[in-house]
């Protein structure tokens, strides 16, 4: 008896565990993780998706890449608060490519990582049927470019969906300040500006030496070479630009043959010592492909920093890119924003009086209007958000239950870019949007060089 129960209890055990599998196998998006070289990768996985199988396959040369980022997804499956539950199907071998597209697994692929051959591997993986999740920047040059837009028409012809991660329209200053610019009594009207005062300005300070889910970044030293990072005014530029035509034209088509003329633009290095370098790689020192850039024997030069100066439909913009070694000790990355209005500018700042937290300030050019219902429809639609008068100024009070945090925007690009996925189709704005993002910082490197 105790043996039929047994044999009983061992079928209801592999039914359970088929049902499920046969579940996860029905979910309809399947990710194909594809040469994981950044610690962007990892954060798509943070969080758990409902339309997502938990079985995700990854293609990549064996390495320190490939280990960190399977250290950082099991940390996220072994975490005590809300662990994740991704089963990773590795692939390794110089063949990655050849062999995902062989294997013809899953039906989405992310990119996050090396960006030199990151958009031959955008186009050839629409060619062979798969929608596209690619990280910042999808190119790095006017060449590739022009490799983008094929990739685009592909993707129409294909009825596949290519889509970036742009994780800073979720960052609630972000928003609240689109949200006001769209309000004519708070805002006015956007100025049209100048070169030397744009209507609209976005500044950007980023750390090499920084902390991600808890621990201290090991960088590769590829991110160092912008041959296969790209230069910051192609790189972190990405996001500043998007952001200025997201807020700037919301909800409109741009068209990059007409609407963008760039003033000028320029570019810079920054300096790492041979001893931070080994810091934040963990390797002996500079590989070959990065000597080139080596001045006196033990400093590299690496030209993240950059400058563009363009006008967007008539309207004069700023983005500029910094990079430190190591941010001051509390602070972090940090964000500059100024929208200028005929009746009030929006203004977040991220600096030490803000205890270098992003925060939003309205600024009235001139006296101020009654601006209680503006007020009120911003505290419908983001409840607890409210605006404290400051002197001449009203600052944004925003409930901590907004304050996600960087990491979390992963999250929410994908949930996004789901939603696209699940329809169909994307906002008639989004593809020519991303043409003009990046028709604008590849055009801006090749005048700043």
């Amino acid at each position: 008896m105790k043996k039929y129960l047994f044999i009983a209890f061992v079928v209801s055990i592999m039914s359970c565990h088929n049902a499920a599998t046969d579940k996860e196998a029905a979910k309809p998006f399947q990710l194909v993780t594809l040469d994981p070289g950044h610690f962007h990768a990892a954060l798509i996985q943070k969080t758990m998706y409902d339309d997502v199988a938990s079985t995700v396959r990854v293609y990549a040369p064996e390495g320190k890449d490939l280990q960190a980022h399977l250290d950082r997804v099991n940390s996220y499956n072994t975490r005590g608060d809300n662990p994740t539950h991704w089963v990773p199907e590795v692939y390794k071998g110089t063949d990655f490519f050849n062999k995902m597209i062989a294997d013809k697994k899953g039906n989405v692929v992310v990119l996050s990582g090396n960006n030199r051959l990151k958009t031959d591997y955008i186009l050839q993986s629409l060619q062979n049927g798969f929608h596209v999740l690619a990280d910042k920047p999808m190119v790095i040059n006017v060449n590739d470019f022009e490799k983008l837009k094929t990739a685009f028409e592909v993707a129409a012809k294909n009825k596949l969906l290519l889509y970036d991660i742009m994780t800073e329209r979720s960052e609630i200053t972000t928003i609240l300040q689109r949200e006001l610019s769209m309000m004519p009594a708070v805002f006015g009207t956007l100025e049209k500006g100048t070169p030397e005062n744009p209507a609209i300005t976005k500044e950007s300070v980023h750390h090499f030496y920084k902390f991600v889910s808890g621990k201290v970044l090991v960088r590769p030293s590829w991110f160092l070479d912008v041959a296969q990072q790209g230069e910051g005014i192609v790189d972190v530029s990405t996001h500043l630009v998007d952001l200025i035509q997201w807020a700037c034209f919301p909800n409109q088509i741009l068209d990059y043959t007409k609407d963008i003329q760039i003033n000028f633009a320029k570019r810079g290095a920054t300096d790492i010592s041979l001893t931070d370098f080994k810091t934040i790689t963990q390797t002996d020192g500079f590989p070959d492909y990065l000597k080139k850039n080596v001045v006196k024997d033990t400093i590299l030069q690496v030209f993240c920093n950059g400058e563009i100066n363009y006008t967007l439909k008539g309207i004069h913009a700023k983005t500029s890119v910094i990079w430190a070694y190591k941010a001051p000790e509390g602070s972090g990355d940090t964000h500059y924003s100024i929208m200028r209005g005929t009746k009030a500018n929006l203004v977040i700042k991220q600096g030490a009086e803000e205890q270098y937290k992003p925060t939003l300030y309205i600024q009235p050019v001139g006296a101020a209007g009654d601006w209680t219902e503006a007020f009120k429809t911003i505290a419908q639609k983001y409840e607890g958000v409210t605006f404290e008068q400051m002197g001449n100024k009203w600052k944004a009070i925003i409930p901590k239950k907004y304050d996600e945090g960087h990491e979390a925007h992963f999250g929410r690009v994908t949930e996004r870019y789901l939603e696209y996925l699940k329809k169909g189709n994307m906002p008639a704005w989004e593809v020519p949007n991303m043409l003009a993002k990046y028709y604008t910082t590849t055009k801006a490197l090749s005048l700043a060089k």
